[in-house]
């Protein structure tokens, strides 16, 4: 298990705290919290995989709050969300496009043999693993749940 992206966190936090970077500070801090909650409560150690999981968890969570907030003009809470949507987005993989995730959706079906919407579990656990971070599951699913209904 590799723990890279902890440690380049922790030492971000270090730095940051050595430039006076408040801001900086506290939204890397949310971040290891939120991995020690997950380390505190499955009592066991969080690896790059799980990190990248995470934060890609919290950074959809930033993206719901700001479009709650446009939609009642919270304008000091909106700067904040963008901020930490910006720099948990730093720490995950470069976001795949559309092609490239129309390419894994055609080859897992095909590697699962997968034929009808009852089999969207299989092809949808061969996509977890390798687009987990790097593309909207939601919107992977969607596109899935439309391939095999055809």
């Amino acid at each position: 298990m590799t723990f890279a992206i902890k440690t380049k966190l922790t030492e971000a936090v270090k730095t940051s705290l050595k430039q006076g970077k408040k801001q900086h500070v506290g939204a890397l801090r949310l971040i290891l919290a939120a991995f020690k909650q997950h380390e505190v409560d499955t009592r066991t150690d969080v690896d790059d995989d799980l990190a990248l999981v995470i934060i890609g968890k919290m950074a959809k969570q930033r993206r719901e709050s700001l479009s709650h907030f446009e939609k009642a003009g919270r304008d000091d809470l909106i700067a904040q969300e963008q901020f930490e949507l910006v720099l948990l987005e730093s720490y995950l993989p470069v976001a795949l496009n559309d092609a490239e995730i129309e390419a894994a959706i055609s080859e897992a079906i095909t590697a699962s043999g997968a034929e009808s919407p009852k089999d969207m579990g299989k092809v949808m656990g061969l996509l977890k693993a390798s687009l987990q971070g790097r593309a909207d599951m939601r919107v992977v699913s969607s596109s899935v749940k439309a391939k095999l209904s055809a």
